[in-house]
């Protein structure tokens, strides 16, 4: 692994957050800087960038953005690649005061002028590993602007998207106060200091980076990052792991599974292990809870809107025994500050969908009209309808049972997709399973399922049906069946992307 070659003309403290995406974070990043000049802030497979080379690096595009027609709050494009020169120009930007829009870089040229014009960026910027900036005036549109607020510098730095798998992101500013008081509970809640090592494996424009990288750099400490071109690797993962100490480890199932199947592990230097992003598959637990033997195992839940709302923390006795078939890990209790209701049943035992109000929560989506149909206030408080359905009980724990929009109708029977997937994901042949709902002119609509199998199995359709149907009500088992050896397609947030399922599926019985 080789280090960042970079000389400083102008050495002192890094001042070079401003108030992004906390006012705090320049102070604390500056004293390490003075401190721990030599202690790694970023690293990835092939090199690691000290502290202060990482300073030199965000003075010199600084420098390279005030040579740019830029006035203090004005927005820019900064689209997401995962490595250290994406990260300090982003850097450079917020103490520029500027705002960044931070979209995934996978997004077409289409969806990404479109974006960047409701969101009034003047210009699509980028880096290259040798620490030059690229800058594309942006034409404005205000007809495309139209509905759209204009970004408040003095309330966010940091635009995020969502996934977009249903068409153009929505674009969620990210206030300023709302990390800040993030980043505090997160690094109480999970005993972080600057001497933790963090993997990055989400994409840098998914929320789960306001944890794995803003605040571990607001700590001062190490973060590890896995480009895309790593994150199905699971021995460069392992390897990463290792190699680096990491001693924090976030990240979806797949993460998870990557490092407990095709690693080698254990990994004894991990001492906080957290689930996030969808279920936590019942037979990955037992092999989680071996491969991080020294860790604490954390099931976390929230969304880009509210960022993290509810955790779980996992007994070690409890994730050693794995959980049984079809149980599902809670998503647990809300954090410190977070009111949770169930509508129906308000802050009581029952079911529903969840509404939550959070200290980390955005003040609105950037295209005003989605607001009205997601935010409500109730008795003097904001409140996020997040779309999920859970249930509480009588202790107050809450378990996830699906999504809203996962609920369909299969010859006038109601069925949760999310369960479907639950079940067939039980069956040990199976790495992961999506199910989706087709039209269907005779039952409305019918299930489909498409399913990677793990290496060296034999899993057929038939038997994944049978399995089904050992387990499930006759509507419910899916009608169709694609098994493949390859991962499933996955949004910009590393979520398996359904629609693209169900849109593939479609192509191909149009075509049939």
């Amino acid at each position: 692994m080789r280090i960042l070659d970079l000389a400083c003309d102008t050495p002192g403290p890094l001042h070079t957050v401003m108030a992004m995406p906390s006012p705090q974070l320049a102070d604390t990043v500056g004293r390490y800087r003075r401190k721990h000049a030599d202690r790694v802030a970023l690293s990835c497979c092939h090199r690691s960038v000290t502290y202060e080379q990482l300073d030199c690096l965000v003075r010199e595009f600084a420098e390279q953005l005030e040579r740019l027609p830029l006035v203090p709050g004005a927005t820019v494009c900064v689209p997401a690649h995962k490595s250290p020169e994406t990260i300090a120009l982003l850097l450079a930007v917020f103490r520029q005061e500027l705002v960044a829009l931070v979209p995934s870089p996978d997004l077409g040229g289409e969806a990404l002028d479109r974006l960047s014009r409701r969101a009034r960026a003047s210009h699509l910027l980028g880096a290259d590993e040798q620490g030059l900036l690229s800058a594309e005036p942006i034409e404005a549109d205000e007809a495309e602007a139209a509905g759209f607020a204009v970004p408040d510098p003095a309330r966010t730095r940091l635009l995020l998207t969502t996934s977009g798998s249903t068409g153009t992101p929505k674009i969620v500013p990210i206030p300023v106060e709302g990390f800040a008081a993030f980043a505090d509970w997160a690094e109480d809640a999970f005993r972080l200091t600057g001497n933790d090592v963090a993997l990055s494996y989400a994409p840098l424009n998914f929320d789960l980076a306001l944890l794995d990288v803003w605040t571990f750099l607001r700590l001062g400490a190490e973060v590890v990052l896995v480009g895309k071109e790593h994150a199905a690797d699971a021995r460069q993962l392992g390897d990463l792991v290792l190699g680096r100490g990491v001693s924090f480890v976030q990240g979806v199932p797949m993460l998870h599974r990557l490092l407990t199947e095709g690693a080698d592990g254990p990994y004894p230097t991990v001492r906080q292990a957290v689930f996030t992003g969808e279920a936590m598959p019942a037979d990955l637990l037992a092999a989680v809870s071996e491969a991080f033997p020294e860790a604490r195992l954390h099931n976390v839940f929230g969304c880009t809107e509210t960022n993290d709302s509810f955790v779980h923390e996992v007994p070690r006795d409890q994730a050693a025994a794995g959980a049984g078939a079809g149980e599902r890990l809670p998503i647990g209790r809300p954090l410190p500050g977070v009111h949770a209701l169930v509508d129906g049943a308000g802050e009581g035992a029952g079911s529903g969908e969840l509404l939550v109000s959070t200290p980390f929560q955005t003040d609105g989506y950037l295209q005003t009209s989605l607001n009205e149909r997601v935010f409500t206030e109730i008795d003097g408080r904001v409140y996020y309808r997040t779309g999920d359905l859970v249930t509480r009980d009588a202790d107050g724990l809450v378990h996830l049972e699906g999504r809203a929009d996962w609920q369909v109708k299969v010859r006038g029977i109601r069925t949760n997709l999310q369960e479907v997937e639950a079940v067939i994901a039980t069956h040990p042949d199976v790495a992961e399973a999506v199910v989706v709902a087709l039209p269907d002119g005779r039952a409305g609509v019918r299930l489909h399922a498409t399913v990677t199998r793990r290496p060296a199995t034999a899993l057929t359709g038939l038997g994944l049906r049978s399995h089904a149907g050992a387990r499930l009500p006759r509507h419910a088992i899916p009608s169709s069946v694609h098994i493949t050896d390859q991962p499933l397609p996955r949004t910009s947030t590393g979520k398996p992307d359904r629609n693209r399922i169900r849109a593939d599926r479609l192509k191909e019985t149009s075509a049939a």
